[in-house]
């Protein structure tokens, strides 16, 4: 799985790189469920968008049914929670790509439970194939008003979320971890935003190993109100028991 990740290279790189406005950058060393992330959407390639990590299907009754951090690249047609942002049959929803200069996973080690993050060796930034949705929260009757006609409580404003895609692992993230994300080669990125579904399906392929690179970290990464630069700090390297689930 995909559940923490890095985007702190500068403005400046991410808009020369692809080409979007980054007015609603903000760098994090620790990205995590929840939080507003800067996400490009396939009906606004041009700027970067700040999104709840966590996606809510758009049929969803509370916003419970929802927190999907993950989707999985197999049963993207199956599953009803991600069917419709992926084919592109609704309105408020689609495709997204997630912008990262790393992500984190966790091992058992003969020391406990050590993070790792993985990046691309040169420490360029990618990007992860996501899909995203808008959940209007339903409109809600109480007291006295239940009882008077075309009386309820204001509206609330609706929630974009998303989520990040995941596939089988190359040979480096298998040593850590039995998913990792979908990372997109430069030449398949408008593709994923624009390509039908059937074309789609064919980009959801694990990112060759060979230009990437995993080091372990603090496991003060562990708690995600910590968002600071040391996070990202290589630490002495442990002894692997074994991946994790």
């Amino acid at each position: 799985m995909c559940g923490r990740y890095t985007l702190f290279v500068a403005p400046e790189t991410l808009s020369d790189r692809f080409g979007v406005d980054v007015e609603a950058y903000e760098p994090t060393y620790n990205a995590a469920p929840g939080q507003q992330l800067p996400i490009i959407t396939d009906n606004e390639p041009d700027r970067l968008r700040r999104l709840e990590w966590g996606l809510i299907p758009e049929w969803a009754e509370t916003k419970s049914d929802g927190g999907h951090i993950n989707a999985r690249a197999e049963t993207l047609t199956e599953k009803s929670s991600f069917a419709d942002a992926f084919e592109g049959s609704i309105e408020g929803g689609g495709r997204c790509l997630v912008p990262a200069d790393g992500f984190y996973e966790w091992v058992e080690t003969e020391e406990g439970t050590q993070p790792y993050r993985v990046t691309f060796a040169d420490g360029r930034p990618f990007l992860m194939a996501g899909l995203w949705t808008r959940w209007q929260p339903p409109t809600t009757q109480t007291g006295l008003d239940a009882f008077t006609e075309g009386s309820s409580e204001p509206q609330a404003d609706p929630i974009d979320t998303f989520t990040i895609v995941t596939t089988e692992p190359n040979d480096l993230v298998a040593d850590l971890h039995h998913r990792m994300a979908v990372i997109l080669p430069d030449e398949q990125q408008e593709a994923w935003l624009t390509e039908p579904a059937e074309n789609a399906e064919n980009l959801l392929e694990p990112y060759s190993a060979d230009a990437m690179h995993a080091y372990p970290v603090s496991t003060a990464v562990n708690d995600p109100a910590n968002d600071h630069a040391e996070l990202v700090d290589a630490v002495e390297s442990p002894t692997t028991a074994g991946s994790t689930e």
